[in-house]
């Protein structure tokens, strides 16, 4: 066996649609087993079958004991291939709004009295496994196209750093699934031009306005060395992908035109891939 995943996180958070994207992507996937079996069933399916991609989905409804003891099962799974933790969150008024919506029971319900109360202790209860994490995903503003997207880009290149390049709003939230996160909201804003308002970062009267500002040009040097400088060391330390963040006030203009610009000082040396976490805010 060549690669395992082990797909966990909060519940309400998209693991079965994660799951489902991974199946259509090859992936051999099994649900809701107990950690501590974990090592068992994967011996027996190297050894009688010919798969060469596993996902396991992992949740609280493990016990506490298996739960503290996640480094040991990690480590007899890494006797069967290489093995990365895909790790989804979501924000806390997005997954109640999702238990409201859906009706659905929280697996840690019949334990405590509130929503609020179940979640908080689902995130301490995976904590081990959240350390051992190589892949975060913050899913409260995508769909699962969104994700079926960040998780090619996440996972489509395995032995190959990923730049994955994300433009964002303050106002909107800051991404959990960042690595770095850079804020630009003191660059002069189009926002307050009312000719460029209606356009975004990557169309050229945008472009023209902020590559006129020293300020915004001394930002993106910064910013690029500094990426110039670390994303060696990140590859040389097998990392997958490394998510860079650029935020600006409502991530139409002047982070997107970072990002776009990022991208294109970037691609010649990297595998880079752009997501645009506000477009569909964009006026």
């Amino acid at each position: 066996m060549k690669r395992i995943l082990i797909v966990t996180g909060q519940s309400g958070s998209g693991k079965s649609s994660a799951l489902q994207v991974l199946e259509d992507l090859g992936y051999y996937c099994i649900d809701n087993l107990p950690l501590a079996l974990l090592p068992e069933i994967v011996e027996k399916l190297d050894q009688e079958n010919n798969l060469e991609q596993l996902a396991l989905g992992v949740d609280v409804r493990s016990t506490r004991q298996d739960m503290q003891e996640f480094d040991h099962v990690f480590s007899l799974l890494q006797k069967h291939g290489a093995v990365d933790v895909i790790y989804l969150t979501t924000r806390d008024q997005e997954l109640i709004a999702r238990f409201s919506a859906s009706r659905r029971p929280h697996p840690l319900s019949s334990r405590f009295n509130s929503l609020n109360e179940c979640i908080q202790q689902e995130k301490d209860l995976l904590l081990p496994i959240q350390f051992r994490a190589t892949v975060h995903i913050d899913t409260t503003d995508k769909s699962v196209h969104d994700l079926k997207h960040v998780l090619l880009s996440k996972l489509g290149q395995a032995d190959q750093l990923i730049v994955i390049l994300q433009s964002f709003g303050f106002k909107h939230g800051i991404p959990l699934d960042a690595d770095y996160v850079f804020d630009v909201r003191h660059l002069p804003n189009p926002h307050w031009d009312l000719e460029l308002r209606k356009f975004s970062g990557l169309d050229v009267p945008v472009q023209k306005f902020l590559e006129s500002s020293a300020q915004t040009n001394e930002m993106f040097t910064d910013i690029y060395q500094f990426l110039e400088k670390w994303l060696p060391a990140f590859a040389e330390g097998h990392r997958h992908y490394m998510t860079v963040s650029i935020g600006c006030t409502g991530g139409q203009h002047r982070s997107v035109y970072i990002v776009d610009r990022l991208k294109r000082a970037l691609e010649a040396k990297w595998s880079v891939q752009v997501l645009h976490r506000e477009m569909k805010h964009w006026s």
